[in-house]
């Protein structure tokens, strides 16, 4: 049985009425190696917690006009209350059920032989314990959590400091382009320029968001919409996007996967899709039908047979190709569009 303080001399406040109980405890608690003050009642006791420190309070039911079920809501409202085990002269089980419900961590039987006194210290010794478990167990948590909020601080940093980079590579890039001659040269810049943009506003998001671990999609795709309108558009493809999706989180490697799919996608409707000169939609719309997510890019281009060779390089549809597999999806032309529409369904 322990009777012991857990660990070097703890202190114990002590509050009974009976001069003679409240000497025979003292004098016990003492030898057991526990600092013991002893008060006779609730307003003593009430004093000495709240101008010292105390590891575990033993309160007698029974005081002079009044009880400790009159004290322990006081106790319990310090601000690091100590734990108290109940003391009580009455087998009354609805006495222990009131004291533990309002805060006691155990009580004891008392008897005037002094033959609760081992109970007594067996109680305040694993009151302690526990109070000191659970006391270390907080801080451990305490200590997760900053850890985790410095991580994702730190996370947060990199992502700026990365979207910065990005962004500025992307203006080197259009300032190349900007250089160059319309022709095949530019356009293969533009599309350099838009796939790092695509990348970039990944990072930016992450950078203002409180969950690093996932992007809101519709705010994510609606800031890449724009951007690249605004990189691809020119007069000779006047086009317009326009986007339908749903609010959604995905995680963060998804989304990154998905937003190069749509770069590629649209850049290529842009080229491709609609004579020189003619202005046209590309549309690109995200949804989630239970636990499928469905990605549409289209418009009312010319449209393209499915044997059909790439025009250009191929490369837009090899890394098209290659994104769809990280996300375990595959690119799907809908024949039935009078247009071009690519459809990609993947797992939620």
């Amino acid at each position: 049985m322990i009777d012991e303080p857990a660990q070097g001399s703890r202190k114990v406040l002590y509050i009974e009425d009976d001069d003679g109980l409240r000497r025979l405890v003292s004098r016990d608690l003492t030898r057991a190696g526990y600092e013991v003050a002893a008060v006779a009642t609730c307003g003593e006791g009430l004093e000495l917690l709240m101008t010292g420190v105390f590891d575990v309070v033993a309160l007698d039911h029974f005081l002079a006009g009044e009880t400790g079920l009159d004290l322990l809501p006081a106790i319990q409202s310090l601000p690091a209350p100590p734990p108290v085990v109940y003391v009580t002269g009455t087998d009354d089980g609805r006495v222990a059920i009131a004291a533990l419900k309002a805060g006691a961590s155990d009580y004891v039987i008392k008897d005037v032989a002094g033959e609760f006194l081992p109970l007594l210290r067996a109680a305040l010794a694993q009151s302690v314990e526990q109070s000191e478990m659970r006391r270390l167990k907080e801080a451990a948590e305490r200590a997760v959590v900053e850890a985790r909020d410095r991580a994702e601080t730190l996370l947060r940093e990199v992502n700026h400091r990365v979207g910065n980079s990005l962004q500025l590579v992307s203006a080197f890039v259009h300032l190349q382009s900007a250089g160059l001659a319309d022709g095949p040269a530019r356009d293969m810049l533009r599309e350099t320029e838009a796939r790092i943009l695509a990348i970039a506003q990944i990072h930016r998001r992450l950078y203002t968001s409180h969950d690093v671990r996932s992007v809101d999609m519709d705010e994510y795709l609606t800031g890449l919409a724009e951007e690249l309108e605004g990189s691809l558009r020119t007069t000779d493809r006047p086009h317009h996007i326009l986007l339908a999706v749903e609010p959604m989180k995905m995680a963060t490697d998804r989304a990154v996967s998905l937003g190069v799919i749509v770069t590629e996608l649209v850049t290529n409707a842009f080229k491709y899709a609609y004579p020189a000169g003619v202005e046209g939609e590309v549309r690109v719309k995200l949804v989630r039908a239970g636990a499928t997510f469905a990605l549409t890019v289209e418009d009312d281009g010319v449209g393209m047979t499915e044997d059909a060779e790439p025009r250009g390089t191929g490369l837009g549809q090899k890394i098209v190709r290659t994104m769809a597999s990280t996300i375990q999806s595959r690119m799907e032309r809908d024949a039935g569009h009078s247009g071009t529409r690519i459809v990609l369904a993947f797992p939620a």
